[in-house]
């Protein structure tokens, strides 16, 4: 099993920044040896499919990456979602 959850590209950014725009991706798998699934999260330069980090979460990684950007939300004064 491999399904994509959720995508995006990290809207441009100003000019005089070298960081270059990025893709993310979110989805689950189970093609793993030990057959458990998983989340991946995938990040790379917008344009360089293929070239990314991707990371495979079980469960308790998710919740704790989950945390963080709630956190972090927290953190700029936004609403940290559900």
């Amino acid at each position: 099993m491999r399904r994509s959850i959720d995508d995006a590209v990290v809207p441009e950014v100003p000019t005089d920044d070298p960081t270059p725009p990025v893709c993310w991706s979110v989805g689950i798998s189970d093609d793993y040896d030990d057959a458990r699934p998983r989340v991946w999260v995938t990040v790379e330069e917008e344009g360089a499919a293929g070239t990314g980090v991707v990371v495979h979460l079980d469960g308790d990684g998710a919740r704790r990456l989950r945390l963080a950007l709630s956190s972090a939300l927290g953190e700029l004064g936004e609403d940290r979602g559900r």
